[in-house]
């Protein structure tokens, strides 16, 4: 059975060309090997096509969790190893198969009846620990669901996983002492974002249909930029945070990662609406409650006025990648008939600098968490700290949040009146200039190489003015790597930055899946690719196996030179043909004086394109032949 038939193929040739989690129990491995004799295939697919498919009879419920399982199985703790998952849910096998019968009897309960779906792991489940990250909490049951997932279940959805994140939602890299360092699953030596990364790299992945995450300054937003993903940041109030673990209650808000507009927009009309525990939400009083896939609308681009917020480009050279890819993206709107407005802020800067609060609420908003949560093995931040129970990335920033001596505080009422500022003054270049939004990079710079800092986030202007911001897939930096673009609008014009998103989406496809993470063959992870070559030339031979693993980039070769003295090898080395003529040599295999070398290699984006096309070559450079007369195309099996 294949949900998507040869289009999830189609769709992963194109893009390729341009923790520690609890182990499956035995019914769990028993699914997996369910799903590897199925054959379902849900890369890629949408909530609607996983729908429609159930609907007709031709997949159930419990074998596309058997089909994101098998996924998981091949992808997070193997190939790639993006370690995007802390824990699997024991029991969604068997919410599957009640799903099932109930759409049976009655019909679906809506459009995520079925729906596997995964929470970052600081959404409380009354049935699996809720973690946050943290090793000092990697036992902790809440004792209900989080408002979001109570909604989510009651809409039918499966919750199959829990996903990694940076240890109690504090940094952009995701980086936990329980679930270890999430990678970017479009370059394994790089960051997924955070805090969210384990979702984005997992939805990003095709582990599910959609995820939960969280933003306090950029969570939501950064990861489903650096994942290729649609994320919204919602208004404030627009959805509760209760059972969610806090970072900073006043900018705390959470809601749903998405490979597509639609998805994004099913997820939020299933959990947004208020709720007495959470006084944000009281908001929603005085406006109606947004409905997310009635405002889609292909069109509407067509006359919309954007703002360019010129001063969240960033001038550093090392901005310039992103800058590139968001001013082409523009002009593709402009292109749909929007109306490009350059917008300038004198002062924004002085006013967002100071205007973050999450220095000043967590330590107490922690401590609020765990008193209020039974059997909590630990009281505070400090109960951490004293037992070491944390990761040694955390340190200095846990050291600092719990220096903060009292909960009120002539700094933190200053930070508050500084985010009223910066939201009466964006609410005003909005209304003004007649914007539906501002635009500008969501994050200015590419994802940073594991263990590096990243910098260049833009998340303070929406998390300090409480207003919606939708981060969206924009393009692609040369070396395949992704970057989003973020619009901010007006209070509760959530729903209008989707319009907008989908307008884009619907006319440029922006949307690319990671090659590290391909369609799987027969329930498992496609098998290696051997090329064997042979190189002939007037300056001798050369014969290679290469065998190169699609999951990982890494290419392992054994070579050796013929007819020319050893003496005579000036080097021997791996060409990519440009224009139709060879060069330039990508990677060195061997040396002066060598006329044999094995080892393994990891090609970059372009270099996995040349060999999936047939351009990348086995050369050999001499004495006689200086140039490099000795050459083989690996031309695929």
């Amino acid at each position: 059975m294949n949900i998507r038939g040869d289009l999830a193929a189609t769709m992963y040739m194109v893009a390729t060309l341009a923790v520690m989690p609890v182990l499956p129990s035995s019914e769990l491995y028993a699914a997996l090997q369910d799903a590897k004799q199925a054959e379902i295939d849900v890369f890629e697919a949408t909530i609607p096509e996983l729908q429609d498919a159930m609907d007709a009879g031709r997949v159930t419920a419990a074998q596309l969790v058997d089909a994101y399982l098998a996924r998981i199985d091949a992808y997070d703790q193997a190939g790639p190893r993006l370690n995007s998952i802390i824990r699997l849910n024991p029991n969604a096998r068997l919410e599957a198969e009640a799903l099932d019968r109930e759409r049976a009897a009655r019909g679906p309960r809506g459009l995520l009846h079925g729906i596997p779906i995964i929470l970052k792991d600081n959404y409380d489940t009354a049935d699996l620990p809720t973690t946050a990250g943290s090793i000092a909490l990697a036992g902790l049951v809440p004792p209900d669901d989080a408002f979001q997932v109570r909604k989510l279940r009651d809409a039918g959805a499966i919750i199959l996983a829990k996903s990694n994140l940076h240890e109690l939602a504090m940094g952009i890299t995701s980086i936990s002492s329980l679930g270890g360092q999430t990678l970017n699953p479009y370059d394994l030596s790089r960051n997924a974002g955070g805090s969210s990364g384990g979702t984005g790299a997992a939805i990003a992945a095709s582990f599910a249909a959609v995820g939960w995450g969280s933003d306090t300054c950029g969570s939501i937003r950064i990861p489903a930029s650096q994942n290729n993903l649609f994320g919204l940041r919602p208004t404030k109030g627009l959805s509760s945070i209760d059972g969610i673990i806090p970072l900073c209650h006043t900018q705390d808000v959470g809601g749903p990662l998405a490979r597509t507009v639609i998805d994004l927009a099913i997820g939020l009309d299933a959990t947004i609406g208020p709720d007495p525990a959470d006084p944000a939400t009281r908001a929603l009083d005085s406006v109606p409650l947004p409905r997310f896939m009635d405002a889609l609308d292909s069109t509407v681009l067509h006359g919309a006025r954007l703002g360019v917020l010129t001063m969240l480009f960033g001038d550093a050279p090392e901005d310039r990648e992103s800058d590139r890819v968001v001013r082409a993206a523009l002009e593709q709107m402009q292109q749909l008939g929007a109306e490009i407005v350059e917008i300038d802020m004198p002062g924004l800067d002085t006013l967002l600098r100071g205007s973050s609060v999450i220095g000043f609420e967590f330590k107490f908003d922690f401590i609020d968490y765990l008193s209020a949560t039974p059997g909590a093995p630990v009281a505070s931040l400090q109960d951490i700290m004293d037992q070491r129970l944390y990761h040694e990335a955390l340190e200095s920033r846990y050291q600092s949040r719990n220096r903060v001596e009292q909960r009120d505080s002539e700094e933190y009422r200053a930070a508050l009146a500084k985010r009223g500022a910066v939201r009466k003054a964006v609410i005003a270049v909005l209304s003004d200039g007649r914007l539906d939004a501002l635009v500008y990079p969501t994050i200015r710079r590419k994802a940073a190489r594991i263990g590096d800092p990243q910098r260049g986030s833009n998340c303070q202007l929406s998390a300090a003015s409480g207003l919606p911001a939708l981060s969206m897939p924009a393009g692609f930096t040369a070396d395949g790597l992704p970057v989003g673009l973020e619009l901010l609008g007006l209070p509760f014009d959530d729903a209008r930055l989707l319009a907008l998103g989908y307008s884009f989406e619907r006319s440029y496809h922006p949307r690319r899946p990671p090659a590290n993470t391909p369609p799987l063959v027969a329930g498992r992870a496609p098998d290696p690719v051997v090329y064997e070559v042979v190189a002939v030339g007037p300056g001798g031979n050369a014969t290679g196996r290469f065998v190169y693993d699609v999951t990982t980039g890494a290419l392992t070769y054994d070579v050796t030179v013929s007819e020319v003295p050893a003496e005579q090898v000036h080097s021997v080395n791996l060409l990519r043909a440009v224009d139709g003529d060879t060069g330039p040599v990508v990677h060195r295999l061997a040396g002066p004086g060598v006329g044999a070398a094995s080892g393994v290699l990891t090609l970059r984006l372009a270099e996995r394109n040349a060999l999936v096309q047939g351009r990348l070559y086995l050369s050999v450079y001499t004495t006689a032949h200086p140039g490099g007369a000795v050459r083989g195309a690996l031309v695929t099996p």
